[in-house]
């Protein structure tokens, strides 16, 4: 399976809302710094207001400089990108600094000197600001991919584990239904083929839509299996052109149903229900895998596995922390519900 970590940008990190409130934040705290400055002979919590809409402003027009270019930066290097970023802060700043000189020239803005001395000691400052944030920067860059590359181990440990466990099952669903039912041999085999291919791809994204059919054949070869003791319901559009546009691991869903199936129905001499619903909101798209719980209580029925930390996992890393799968019991039933983000 492909790397997971190649799909981080360094702008990604830009455009969240902890950074933008990181940033905010330091530029308040250097607008407090130099308001304290010795040598500010004017009103210093006047001062302090002026220098901290200035701040905002050279940030946020520094962050509207990198969005304008993120089409270009996208595959840039993270040394490129932070050049580009210095760039951008001191660009900003000279045009805001010009135009706070040319509107509140009556305002004392340094303590002392006249323009030159202006605009050399506030291209100081955000060269100052600026290397120091790049240093931060590549720290915070480097801490990341580390950590990226630790979870990849990780998940990489955990699909190790959970395909051969996967290939099993069909394989013995297979061989049960190759004797039961050999008029259905047929179309088993064509929905094993196709888990198959999607088992050893390799493929690092799928769409939803393609995941959600391969996930339809999985219960189909099961419902064969199980006969009248494994009801389906499945609440999902037979064609959304949106679910296309929306990308997610593969076998991320049947492992989610093959729990179901493994601790709902196979341990009740009555079987059950699995139902699969899809669930849209502006922000995301929501999976929702339900089955109901056996009132027989063994040892087997007990958890849902090492399925479902793969997949949790595997979601995780795929989203940058943003989708995951949580399970909650109720009303009878076990739910595990596997959530997408729809907008970057």
């Amino acid at each position: 399976m492909p790397s997971l970590h190649a799909d981080l940008r360094p702008l990604d990190t830009l455009w969240r809302a902890g950074t933008i409130l990181r940033l905010v934040a330091a530029g308040e705290a250097l607008a407090v710094v130099l308001a304290l400055a010795p040598g500010m002979l004017s009103d210093r919590l006047a001062y302090f207001g002026i220098v901290s809409f200035a701040i905002q402003w050279i940030s946020l027009s520094s962050l509207g400089l990198l969005y304008l270019g993120r089409r270009k930066l996208a595959e840039a290097s993270p040394m490129r990108v932070a050049q580009t970023a210095l760039g951008a802060l001191l660009l900003s700043t000279w045009l805001v600094s010009g135009l706070a000189w040319l509107f509140l020239h009556d305002v004392k803005l340094t303590p002392g000197g006249g323009w030159l001395s202006y605009v050399t000691r506030v291209s100081v400052i955000a060269l100052t600001v600026g290397l120091l944030a790049l240093a931060a920067f590549q720290s915070y860059w480097r801490t990341r991919q580390l950590a990226v590359r630790a979870k990849q181990a990780e998940l990489d440990a955990l699909q190790a584990r959970l395909r051969p466990h996967f290939l099993f099952n069909a394989l013995n669903t297979g061989i049960a239904l190759v004797h039961a039912r050999p008029e259905a041999t047929e179309r088993l085999l064509l929905d094993l083929a196709d888990l198959f291919r999607a088992a050893i791809s390799g493929r690092e994204r799928v769409s939803l839509s393609e995941e959600l059919s391969l996930t339809k054949r999985y219960m189909e070869i099961e419902r064969l299996r199980f006969g009248d003791r494994l009801e389906v319901h499945w609440d999902v559009p037979e064609s959304d052109d949106g679910l296309r546009g929306i990308e997610i691991p593969p076998l991320s869903i049947q492992p989610l149903v093959e729990n179901a199936i493994k601790h709902g129905i196979e341990p009740s001499r009555t079987g059950g229900r699995v139902s699969v619903v899809l669930r849209r909101t502006p922000a995301a798209v929501a999976i929702d895998v339900r089955n109901s719980l056996p009132s027989e209580v063994t040892p087997s029925s007990a958890g849902h596995g090492i399925g479902l930390s793969a997949v949790r996992s595997r979601i995780q890393v795929f989203t940058h922390g943003e989708g995951g799968v949580e399970t909650r019991v109720e009303d009878g039933q076990h739910t595990a519900t596997l959530t997408l983000p729809t907008q970057a």
